[in-house]
């Protein structure tokens, strides 16, 4: 791994620091209940199988970073690592009956398309910040891609949340066969057809950065995107977000 000292890692993460909006997080007094029924639930209306659920810290923040085929895949996610999770979930989610009751009963968060990315990420801070674990899809949205493995280029909304909080570690989680049991679009539940969740080795933001497979970066290095002009760091910062994003999706 590259040296870096602790002060250089201090300054830029300063510079990829995303604050918060301050507004308390959606109170769901019964998500710890439902966190106690779920698993069983799901393991009996459906063929789930979880693997390396050892993997993820039992306490503090942690980003939970999935694939997206499937309405199914945050229920999955959620009721595999039996933690209560935050989503950042669309406005119309709210507006329905059926969805709404879902998503205020697990406190999920709701956002307006029309205020933009910065918004979003500035509640998925607030989230970190008060210690919870939030759950994310790169893509941005579920892949309508027809053939596998069914994956849309990832969004730098991932690195910039890991960026912002460099000691929160992020776990990748590879959902298999849920596309099957309900593709986008779809109107069918198939509960017969088979889904994996696997969940990966986390890795912090400070971490990667200077992991040799990772960001590969060392103390000039990070010093002189510190020092360089504005345009310039904003670039060799969003190089880096890419790079994270796209091994995070591998």
């Amino acid at each position: 791994m590259g040296m870096i000292s602790d002060s250089t890692l201090l300054e830029f993460n300063k510079l990829c620091e995303i604050p918060g909006t301050g507004i308390p997080l959606p109170k769901a007094p019964t998500y710890s209940m439902l966190l106690r029924t779920l698993p069983a639930f799901l393991r009996t209306i459906f063929r789930l199988r979880f693997y390396g659920l050892d993997r993820i810290n039992r306490r503090g923040p942690a980003i939970l970073a999935g694939n997206h085929t499937s309405h199914i895949d945050p229920i999955a996610i959620i009721g595999g690592s039996r933690k209560r999770v935050h989503y950042l979930a669309k406005d119309s989610h709210f507006k329905h009956f059926h969805t709404a009751i879902v998503m205020r009963t697990t406190g999920q968060i709701n956002t307006h398309r029309e205020s933009g990315a910065s918004d979003a990420l500035a509640r998925a801070s607030d989230v970190l910040s008060h210690g919870k674990v939030m759950g994310i899809f790169p893509e941005g949205t579920r892949s309508r891609r027809d053939s596998a493995p069914y994956l849309q280029p990832g969004r730098t909304g991932v690195a910039r949340l890991a960026a912002s909080h460099p000691n929160v570690p992020v776990y990748p989680c590879a959902l298999v066969g849920a596309r099957s049991v309900m593709a986008p679009g779809d109107k069918i539940l198939r509960p017969w057809k088979k889904v994996e969740v696997s969940y990966g080795e986390g890795i912090t933001w400070n971490e990667w950065i200077q992991h040799p497979k990772g960001g590969n970066q060392d103390d000039g290095q990070l010093q002189a995107i510190i020092e360089s002009e504005k345009h310039e760091r904003r670039a060799s910062i969003g190089a880096l977000y890419r790079r994270f994003t796209d091994q995070l999706i591998g």
